[in-house]
């Protein structure tokens, strides 16, 4: 989950260095370094800590040269320490690495390596490869050494290597982690997610598993590990710049609260017309197919798995599909049973999550079709997957993730629309009542952000408290993992997600008077009875009530020591409105607390190691 970047050009590249490097740091922050070449030596500072703390002591922007790469890490192998940050080198000091990834035979390599005379001065794995590259060059050029090194290496890796003797050239290498090539004027890029080099280009080439780039200021070449040249396709990334700053924001992730109506707009727009739902030609899944399908599983992780398990309720209620949701992470490890009527739905943010990647790859071995939601075009789940919808949030840089997850929502219920037409499990009434509820919803989130007075009142009351439980039942069950998620991954308050139903089984051992209880209670005709039930049995052990319900309610409020108000829509639209609140509340929370809300402790934006 570290993020890499690096630049070749014929200016000083200090600066975008340390600008790649900012809009990059929500991948890790424990430690940050960089690497520039000047008069064939390498210049390298680093130490422990996020980029300005660092920055503070070391004065980045005092190197100087003409290319460079920087890193910022969130450590897997070896602890948070100064010989444990990147760039890493190999004994002659000649050779300079940075990687995100996990080598997984780096101990048997290493002890080779060491009975050869190599000296080691971190506990990584990393830098195995610089040493690795040193072993090959004896005899190579430098191209010819870096594959034959990696043809060595077992596991994941972004890497950007310089060599001292080469102060003209950066290669690039990637292996089930992310890594895009930036194509500017007279200069050129590496990154490990396009925001990090928005500012400077927006054609990019992504690199495959198993290709090496060799990146000069004017040129860039991309092969196999075999030597075999690649053609590659350039794209053009629409996001703007200024789409992944803060805008005057204190965070990005309020930024990205805020974001969420336009976020669904872009996500609907254009793709409902005359009562139909029209996807681009990327989707590539033909009708005649969708009606045969007899079984959907979703696979993903984390908030994306939240957002599936959403999905199920609206494609088994609507599409009258059966559909499974499993965590990415476990889903190839148990002999999944798929046939070609099989239709499996990978959901991710970034495209580029490691255990989704793997679940998808073992789908595809048992020759069923794939489909991918994910908010980055090119990347990696996209590519892989026959057909594609893109969420359109926008770069989405806070590590919480919030917009993704709305988008992900409207793609799954706009998939149930079309699936529930071609399948004619709707009438044409329900189908127009569908599609006029999901228009209305960007209008409708903008005034559940208005009620943030309210959601800051109880951040104000109960930011101090050290446990909550989140209750929800039917399609805001889903809900209630996805708030208390919220609320651990940015506060680090202890929440937990519940069905209602089984809070009698358990959690209501630990309800007092101290204890926040927060109600997903939209009024629905399915469960909307039984969660004022629910209500009651905590209200009788004096647990503070939390509850989300639909405007003009009458009995929540008498029950509820706080209420938020959503506006009223369909069911299977409810969880949209239904999460902002609760987004908001572990916003407002976090910051009562002084956290650091972007970059919670531990967590990165995109986990791309298993």
């Amino acid at each position: 989950m570290c993020g890499i970047v690096g630049v070749v050009s014929s200016n000083n590249v200090n600066e975008k260095l340390f600008n790649g490097l900012a809009n990059l740091e929500y991948r890790g922050y424990d430690s940050v370094g960089m690497c520039f070449i000047k008069n064939k030596r390498f210049y390298i500072k680093k130490g422990v800590g996020k980029l300005e703390e660092v920055h503070k002591k070391v004065n980045f922007l005092k190197l100087n040269g003409n290319i460079g790469l920087g890193h910022c890490r969130w450590s897997t192998h070896g602890g948070v320490t100064e010989k444990n940050a990147h760039p890493h080198v190999d004994c002659k000091n000649r050779i300079s690495v940075v990687h995100n990834g996990i080598i997984e035979n780096y101990s048997e390599l290493k002890e080779g390596l060491i009975k050869n005379g190599h000296k080691f001065y971190s506990q990584t794995d990393t830098e195995v490869i610089a040493h690795l590259i040193e072993d090959s060059l004896k005899d190579s050029r430098i191209e010819d050494a870096v594959r034959n090194a990696l043809k060595r290496v077992e596991g994941s890796y972004a890497l950007g290597i310089l060599f001292a003797g080469q102060p003209d050239k950066l290669i690039a290498a990637r292996n089930e982690s992310p890594l895009v090539i930036g194509i500017g004027n007279n200069e050129n890029f590496i990154a490990s997610d396009v925001p990090s080099i928005l500012s400077y280009t927006k054609k990019v080439i992504y690199l495959d598993d198993k290709e090496i780039a060799v990146l000069t200021k004017e040129h860039v070449g991309i092969f196999g590990l075999d030597g075999n040249k690649k053609n590659k396709k350039t794209q053009t990334i629409s996001w703007s710049a200024e789409a992944a700053q803060k805008s005057g924001y204190r965070h990005f992730m309020l930024k990205e609260i805020y974001e969420q109506p336009r976020a669904i707009a872009d996500t609907l727009d254009e793709r409902l017309l005359n009562g139909n739902v029209v996807f681009e030609k990327e989707f590539s899944l033909a009708d005649d197919y969708l009606t045969k399908i007899n079984r959907i599983v979703i696979v993903a992780c984390g908030t994306s798995w939240h957002a599936g398990l959403i999905g199920k309720f609206m494609l088994e209620e609507l599409a009258k599909i059966p559909t499974d949701v499993e965590y990415g992470s476990e889903f190839r490890y148990r002999h999944p049973l798929l046939d070609k009527n099989t239709l499996v739905i990978a959901i991710s943010q970034s495209g580029e999550t490691a255990d989704t990647i793997a679940a998808l790859k073992e789908a595809k071995k048992h020759g069923v079709k794939t489909l991918s939601i994910c908010n980055a075009m090119g990347s990696s789940i996209t590519r892989m997957s026959e057909g594609v919808i893109y969420t359109r949030a926008g770069p989405e840089i806070g590590v919480a993730s919030t917009k993704a997850f709305t988008t992900q929502l409207a793609v799954l219920y706009l998939f149930t629309i079309l699936l529930s037409k071609i399948r004619k499990t709707l009438n044409e009434k329900q189908i127009k009542d569908m599609i006029e509820g999901i228009r209305r919803i960007p209008l409708q989130l903008q005034s559940v952000l208005d009620e943030d007075d309210e959601i800051l009142k109880c951040a104000e009351l109960y930011h101090h408290k050290l446990n909550s439980i989140y209750l929800g039942r039917g399609v805001n069950f889903p809900i209630a993992l996805e708030g208390a998620l919220k609320l651990k991954e940015v506060s680090y308050i202890h929440a937990e997600g519940y069905p209602a139903a089984e809070m009698k089984h358990g959690p209501i051992a630990l309800i007092d008077k101290s204890m926040p209880v927060v109600f997903i209670a939209p009024h629905d005709v399915y469960t909307y009875k039984k969660v004022l039930g629910n209500i009651e049995e905590v209200k009788a052990r004096g647990g503070i009530i939390i509850a989300v319900a639909t405007e003009n309610d009458k009995e929540i409020p008498k029950k509820a020591k706080h209420t938020i108000f959503i506006p009223k829509t369909l069911y299977t639209l409810s969880s949209i409105l239904s999460v902002v609140p609760l987004q908001l509340l572990a916003y407002h929370i976090a910051d009562k607390l002084g956290r650091d809300i972007d970059k919670p402790r531990s967590l990165a934006k995109t986990v791309t190691v298993e």
